[in-house]
């Protein structure tokens, strides 16, 4: 009888996966499919806890949301970044303008395409944490108040949040950036010279960040979906 054979798959700085190939029960897997698993089981875990730091850049690094492209495409970008981490995490301004709108848009009060509406209907069940030193209420549906220490709070959100944390807002992304919390980017570059401000990072870093491309993707409208990690 054939003897069992272990499978181990490891990157360095990331934990081992390993699977026992038995032969009496795995004839019809081979080695590269028990890889291709092990690999997605390593992705996932790798994924865990990561706090991502996702919003729209002009290509001169405007961040105001009115310079941006609002499409379908766009809006069904974010929704599949929105579902794939476990909650949002906010400023408080941020936190406003999104309340002032999206809800009405999730009752369907306000007519939106079917892609817009999905993003809303799905932010309004989505955990949503908010940072705030003046404000304490956050009346809208799975809202949640980050009061205390914010390298110890945003943290501990992370640890807590296996699938990750999406960031959506500009100057908190400054703050948390100096403190080293952002692990990965993904901004969307719009095809657009706004000539004003805010622009991304304007309160100034301690250092550089240097980053890894992970991957390029553009879009219909000329919006190109840029992902890059955290050089550690």
């Amino acid at each position: 009888m054939a003897a069992a054979q272990k499978i181990v798959l490891q990157i360095r700085g990331a934990p081992e996966f390993s699977h026992t190939v038995d032969p009496q029960r795995d004839l019809s897997i081979n080695r590269e499919q028990i890889a291709l698993c092990l690999f997605e089981r390593m992705a996932q875990a790798h994924r865990m806890g990561l706090l991502t730091f996702s919003l729209n850049v002009t290509l001169d690094g405007c961040i105001d949301h009115q310079e941006g492209i609002a499409d379908d495409e766009t809006h069904a970008l974010f929704t599949r970044l929105m579902d794939e981490r476990g909650a949002m995490l906010w400023g408080r301004i941020t936190y406003e303008m999104m309340e002032s709108y999206w809800p009405a848009v999730a009752r369907g009060d306000v007519d939106a395409p079917p892609a817009i509406r999905e993003w809303a209907v799905k932010l309004e069940a989505k955990t949503k944490y908010v940072v705030s030193s003046t404000r304490k209420d956050f009346p809208w549906t799975n809202s949640h108040h980050i009061a205390d220490d914010l390298r110890t709070s945003v943290q501990s959100l992370k640890d807590a949040t296996p699938a990750g944390v999406l960031l959506g807002s500009g100057k908190l992304a400054t703050e948390l950036d100096r403190l080293d919390l952002i692990d990965e980017y993904q901004l969307l570059v719009h095809p657009r010279i706004a000539g004003h401000g805010p622009t991304l990072y304007q309160g100034g870093l301690p250092s550089t960040r240097r980053l890894e491309l992970v991957s390029a993707k553009p879009l219909r409208n000329g919006a190109v979906a840029m992902h890059y990690r955290r050089e550690r």
